[in-house]
């Protein structure tokens, strides 16, 4: 065998290795099906401002078009958003490019739900409500404190808080 096949040889090996290794590197499912590298961001509303609650959801569902996985979590007075019937005082004014014109914060929820989010009110919204888990809209669960620490301590899950 010549130096120079030798070289390919050895250089082929290496290119192999290196893709085996990068394949075997990739990324795997996580306990909720979804892949770790996928883009992901956690949306925390608690505000009961309409004005904050619709920007909030507008800005979620530009994220979601995006191709972001969004975790939205409500608390406090928001949570009410995920109650089944609850309906906001008004609707809020889009921007002028905004064909939708008005807009209440709790049907761009159900749009966000519709479109894959995940929606949970707060571990202590419901025992300090009226409310009980039959009430909330379908797909919407509560929260565990424990996985929603882990995606707000992972760095690549932003955290957005309204």
């Amino acid at each position: 065998m010549t130096t120079t096949h030798k070289t390919s040889n050895t250089i082929l090996v290496l290119a192999v290795a290196t893709a085996a290794i990068g394949f075997s590197s990739l990324p795997m499912a996580d306990s909720h099906g979804r892949n770790e590298a996928e883009d992901q961001a956690l949306v925390i509303l608690t505000s009961d401002s309409l004005q904050t609650q619709g920007m909030a959801m507008i800005l979620s569902n530009a994220m979601q078009q995006q191709g972001t996985h969004l975790h939205i979590l409500l608390c406090d007075a928001a949570g009410d958003l995920a109650v089944g019937g609850y309906a906001s005082a008004e609707a809020i004014n889009t921007p002028p490019s905004n064909p939708a014109g008005q807009v209440k914060p709790e049907d761009m929820l159900n749009m966000l739900l519709e479109s894959g989010a995940t929606v949970d009110v707060c571990a202590i919204y419901l025992p300090n409500s009226e409310n009980e888990e039959d009430d909330l809209l379908e797909g919407v669960g509560v929260a565990a404190p424990g996985p929603i620490a882990e995606m707000m301590r992972d760095p690549s899950i932003p955290v957005y808080s309204f």
